[in-house]
């Protein structure tokens, strides 16, 4: 039975937190929980390291210059030379732990984050929303590998410093503790106020790279077109609108951060006034004011720290978050390993819609093609045949109906798995920068050097290749841009028939060869026929029908024609007929 017919890719949301179940984010943060909780003990030593400047201004004033002893002076000053000499080793080690465990996250989450990236927009992302979970990694990375998550470590050891004030004088803790709570109150402040700006700055700046990259990719276009005036108005609106919410953010946490610091300088003069008064009503030494003066300056530090970091605070809870959901899309859990298929491609009543959309364009479909089958599928411009392909190689998801390789669903196969069997080239043949070589073993280089030569000789495009000066270590840029159209569409053919994949689906593959390359392409397909493979090829042009033995006729999302290709051509060559026989999977009947 069918499932219902529904959008396409609906169930999976981009960034729904019940998807977070996976936690391959929160996964990763806990492999580093014993590098935490050793800086976490570094940086409690830190923090009663922190506490040699209070101590020894309050031996200097009690002890030394009650007793004049310049033993004494010399023997603190060297123990406390000493405690500030493992505070400052302790605090390197603590930040370069930090920078460690921030590049160790970025190690056991990168290839997760750019499969994320990659498989983002099949399932209806915007392309700004598909290289998000690239930034997130590098903004979690950065803030790990920053100061701000000192302040973190240091915020639960702040009520030490506070009880050494209440030690000295009840008034001295009590002064500490009320500065503290509003220090407190700046912070939250700080993260109310910085949050929305912030995450419009990301959204504005998301927008900005995705434009530059578009006009990169497009330059030819914009150049001849005389599009730079019009394209560099567009840039400084999505500069201003980036600027302004920036500057908006960091507006606000450098007038809450100034005014934490300032106020903290008041503090400190206040606890010296409170001090000196209790001193001068001998409640307390004079060290004991010099002391609490610097342990209230140490306790309100981590937070002054966090404040000057929020923003970086916010931005990374905010991408780890996004985290936690955005790559469960890219976590395939354990399936048993199917075995190579070699019989028959099944398609049963098959519905398709582009990822995120609603409306379908492909509607029922059906046929079934044995190995050694070759099928043609022809039809006028927006029929769907170029959607049909996606599904067929299981890069969009059926709305309704299956696709399945000898019974098994394409979704029942490990994705990796599953491409070793399949070559497809489609409309824009996805090239990336890269060498020749990397291209058609689909960078799979070492050790492979006669299957790539052998896929490149069943495209016709060896002698080709050798042809050029560095053959096949031949860079073919971004898109193939240092290759023509031809040589493009020839590289795009030899790494779909790289490996020998069962089902071959070639989209528009001849729009840009010559005869010659019309010639290595008929060859290649009779080839992967030959050898017990399905090749199914869509084009426009006559001569991309000539080594098939079936052709599919789609028009208005259906396949109206379906059967042997002189049939069917025979059929097509009649206008006038009323009725078209559909065969498909051996039955026969009329639309």
């Amino acid at each position: 039975m069918h499932q219902p017919l529904r959008a396409a890719n609906a169930n999976h949301a981009l960034f729904d937190p019940r998807l977070s179940r996976t936690l391959p984010a929160s996964i990763a943060l806990r492999r580093r929980l014993p590098d935490l909780r050793a800086v976490g003990i570094f940086s409690g030593v830190i923090s009663i390291l922190t506490l040699t400047g209070s101590f020894y201004m309050l031996q200097v004033y009690d002890r030394v210059l009650v007793s004049r002893s310049v033993e004494t002076l010399i023997v603190l000053s060297a123990i406390a030379l000493i405690a500030f000499l493992l505070q400052g080793l302790l605090d390197s080690f603590r930040l370069r732990m930090l920078s460690r465990i921030g590049a160790q996250f970025d190690e056991d989450l990168s290839s997760l984050a750019f499969r994320a990236a990659s498989l983002l927009p099949l399932k209806g992302a915007k392309p700004d929303e598909a290289m998000q979970p690239l930034r997130d990694v590098d903004q979690v990375r950065a803030f790990l590998g920053s100061p701000g998550p000192t302040a973190m470590f240091d915020l639960p050891f702040m009520p030490l410093f506070v009880v050494g004030c209440f030690l000295l004088h009840p008034w001295l803790g009590w002064l500490a503790v009320g500065g503290g709570s509003v220090i407190v109150i700046l912070a939250i402040a700080t993260d109310v106020q910085v949050r929305a700006p912030t995450h419009e700055a990301s959204l504005h700046g998301n927008r900005k790279q995705l434009f530059a990259e578009s006009a990169r990719r497009h330059c030819e276009a914009i150049d001849a077109m005389g599009m730079h005036g019009s394209m560099g108005n567009r840039w400084r609106k999505l500069s201003r609108d980036f600027r302004d919410t920036s500057l908006q953010a960091s507006d606000v946490q450098a007038s809450l951060g100034a005014f934490a610091k300032i106020f903290r300088t008041v503090l400190q003069s206040s606890i010296l006034a409170l001090g000196a008064y209790l001193a001068v009503n001998q409640e307390v030494s004079g060290g004991a004011m010099i002391a609490a003066s610097i342990m209230t300056s140490r306790a309100l530090a981590p937070i002054e720290t966090a404040i000057a970091h929020w923003k970086g605070f916010v931005s990374a809870r905010a991408a780890y978050t996004r985290l936690k959901s955005s790559l469960s899309i890219a976590v395939e859990g354990e399936q048993v390993e199917l075995r190579a298929p070699r019989l028959k491609v099944t398609v049963d009543g098959l519905a398709v819609a582009a990822p995120g959309a609603q409306d379908p364009v492909v509607l029922n479909a059906a046929f079934e093609l044995k190995a050694g089958d070759g099928l043609g599928i022809i039809g006028p411009s927006g029929s769907g045949k170029s959607s049909l392909a996606r599904t067929l190689v299981g890069v969009w998801l059926p709305m309704k109906g299956s696709v399945r390789l000898d019974g098994a669903l394409l979704h029942q196969w490990n994705r990796d798995s599953l491409g070793r069997h399949i070559g497809y080239l489609p409309q824009d043949l996805a090239l990336v920068d890269s060498t020749i070589a990397e291209a058609i073993s689909r960078f799979q280089v070492e050790g492979n050097s006669e299957k790539i030569i052998k896929a490149a000789t069943a495209a016709g495009a060896h002698e080709l290749i050798v042809g050029m000066p560095d053959g096949y270590d031949t860079r073919i840029g971004d898109g193939g841009i240092f290759l023509s159209g031809g040589q493009r569409q020839r590289i795009g053919l030899a790494r779909a028939l790289y490996g020998d994949p069962f089902l071959v689906v070639l989209d528009e593959p001849n729009s840009n060869l010559d005869a010659s390359g019309d010639a290595a392409l008929s060859n290649a397909i009779s080839g992967v026929r030959s050898r017990g493979g399905i090749a199914i090829v869509i084009t426009h042009r006559p001569l991309g029908l000539a080594s098939v033995d079936k052709v599919a006729f789609v028009h208005e999302k259906s396949i109206k024609l379906f059967g042997p290709k002189d049939e069917v051509m025979a059929v097509l060559s009649r206008p006038s007929e009323s009725t078209i026989p559909l065969r498909a999977s051996g039955n026969s009947s009329h639309v």
